[in-house]
């Protein structure tokens, strides 16, 4: 007896039509689908032998979760069997667009009326990327949002935010205050000794011109920390009123330690 050879799978276009992804969604609606469905009308085809319905079933077998797969560095989505350059950018696009949708209405204004609804809002652009950024909200004296501004990304370890940068925004949009932010893809939300020198700097730099730092929060997986919730903020703003050259002594002592 012969071996029975496996049938290659059928396009998507060969189902019934109340059975493919795209026509339910058109008549049934998006929430009819499953998270492969949804996945398989991004990618649009999948490839010889397996259709797209199969290749979204495979991206969420191999990441877990649709927020894992969102959350992935484009170099693992560029890995994957099947996905080219077009693919990928349609599934980041689409990712980043339910990134952003989760985000306050800007039509209506922001206000950060505290640490916490500032943390909540900065939790939500910055957890889960695969890079460290950099982001500043700066704001006026009524603590409306003025611009949420991305200053640098990069590596774990590699982002230098320029002071120069960030002050030079300030005064362009008129901020009255500013609250820095950024993520530790590690997840850990313990502020390293370059995170404190930074905000010194930064309070340095701005005080002359009558801005305030009102807070540098740090993101985690989770959870975010707060220099200001933390009392940290102010210890960092009692440091900068000391002159300089005696932080930067202090700074060589850290760093020789």
């Amino acid at each position: 007896m012969g071996l029975e050879m496996r049938k290659p799978s059928k396009g998507i276009v060969s189902w019934p039509e109340d059975e493919r992804p795209r026509e339910r969604l058109l008549s049934r609606g998006a929430n009819a689908l499953t998270d492969a469905e949804l996945v398989a009308i991004l990618v649009r085809v999948g490839f010889e032998g397996t259709s797209a319905v199969e290749l979204g079933r495979k991206l969420l077998k191999q990441f877990g979760t649709l927020r894992s797969m969102a959350e992935a560095p484009l170099s693992a989505l560029m890995d994957v069997k099947g996905l080219k350059g077009a693919k990928v950018a349609q599934l980041a696009a689409a990712m980043e667009i339910a990134r952003r949708v989760s985000l306050p209405d800007k039509r209506n204004g922001i206000y950060m009326k505290g640490t916490a609804q500032a943390a909540s809002y900065l939790k939500e652009r910055l957890r889960g990327l695969a890079e460290e950024n950099f982001r500043v909200l700066y704001l006026n004296k009524q603590n409306r949002l003025l611009e949420d501004a991305l200053i640098a990304e990069g590596t774990v370890g590699s982002v230098n935010p320029p002071i120069r940068k960030i002050v030079a925004r300030a005064l362009q949009v008129n901020a009255s205050g500013l609250i820095a932010a950024h993520n530790h893809p590690s997840g850990a939300i313990e502020p390293t000794e370059s995170d404190r020198l930074l905000t010194i700097d930064l309070i340095t730099a701005l005080r002359p011109l009558g801005i305030k730092v009102l807070d540098h929060v740090i993101v985690g997986d989770e959870k975010t920390f707060s220099f200001a919730d933390n009392g940290l903020l102010d210890e960092l703003e009692l440091e900068a009123l000391t002159p300089y050259p005696s932080r930067q002594d202090k700074r060589k002592r850290k760093v020789a330690q």
